[in-house]
C-alpha cells in the first residue's frame, strides 16, 4: 500500500473540499445517493428477526437494488425478474444466503449468493456486495469494478488482483485494505466505506 500516495490524495481532496464529506457540495451529492435512507432501510429490513419471512426478505432485496444509485440501471430489472422467478425452495436458499452473510457464516453466505446469481448469469460484484454495504456501511464495501481497479492501481496494491467473477478471498482482502486505509486519513473522508471509496475515486479522477 502506497501510504504516501494516499496522503497526497487526502491533501488534494481536502484542499478542494474543506471538511471532507461535510462540504456543502459533497453533502448535496450524498443526498442524491440517499445512502442514509438505504442504510436505515437495510438495517431494519435485514435484521436477524426478519429472516423468518423469506418472501418479504426477497422483496426487500429487490427494493435495495432498485433504489441504489450504485447499481447499474441495466442490472436492476434483470435482478428483479430473476428474483421473482426463483422457486419457493430457491427463495429460501437465496435469502438464507443473505442471512448467513449478514448474521452468521459470511463466507458460506457469499458462496450461496454467488451460486444462485450465477445460475441467472447475474454473478456481478455489485449485486453480491450491495446488501452488506448498506447493512454495515462502516465495515463492508460495495465493489464496483472500475472504482476498485482504479484504487488497486493508484494505491499500488499489486498483490491483490481484481477478477470479474466475485470471490470471497478477494472481497475479504479488499475490505481489510479499505478499512486499514481509513485509519491513515482524516475521519471526514470516511463517514461510510462507500464515501471513502468515493473519495478515492474522485481524488484519482477529478
Amino acid at each position: 500500500m502506497n501510504i504516501e500516495k494516499l496522503k497526497s490524495l487526502e491533501d488534494k481532496f481536502l484542499s478542494r473540499y474543506a471538511g471532507g464529506f461535510e462540504h456543502p457540495e459533497l453533502e448535496a451529492i450524498g443526498k442524491k445517493h440517499k445512502v442514509g435512507k438505504l442504510v436505515e432501510f437495510s438495517q431494519d429490513a435485514f435484521a436477524k428477526k426478519r429472516f423468518k419471512q423469506p418472501e418479504i426478505i426477497l422483496h426487500n432485496m429487490i427494493k435495495v437494488v432498485n433504489r441504489s444509485s450504485m447499481i447499474s440501471i441495466f442490472e436492476k430489472p434483470k435482478f428483479k425478474e430473476f428474483a421473482l422467478r426463483l422457486s419457493p425452495e430457491d427463495q429460501v436458499l437465496f435469502t438464507g444466503g443473505l442471512n448467513r452473510l449478514l448474521h452468521g457464516k459470511e463466507a458460506q453466505g457469499f458462496e450461496i449468493l454467488l451460486d444462485i446469481l450465477s445460475s441467472g448469469k447475474l454473478a456481478k460484484w455489485s449485486l453480491i456486495t450491495v446488501f452488506a454495504a448498506y447493512f454495515r456501511p462502516d465495515f463492508d464495501v460495495l465493489v464496483k469494478p472500475n472504482t476498485t481497479k482504479g484504487i488497486l492501481q493508484t494505491l499500488q496494491l499489486g498483490d491483490l488482483h481484481y477478477q470479474p467473477r466475485p470471490s470471497w478471498d478477494f472481497y475479504t482482502t479488499y475490505r481489510d485494505i479499505i478499512n486499514e486505509m481509513k485509519t491513515y486519513v482524516d475521519p471526514s473522508l470516511s463517514p461510510s466505506n462507500a464515501a471513502f471509496c468515493g473519495f478515492l475515486m474522485m481524488a484519482t479522477h477529478p
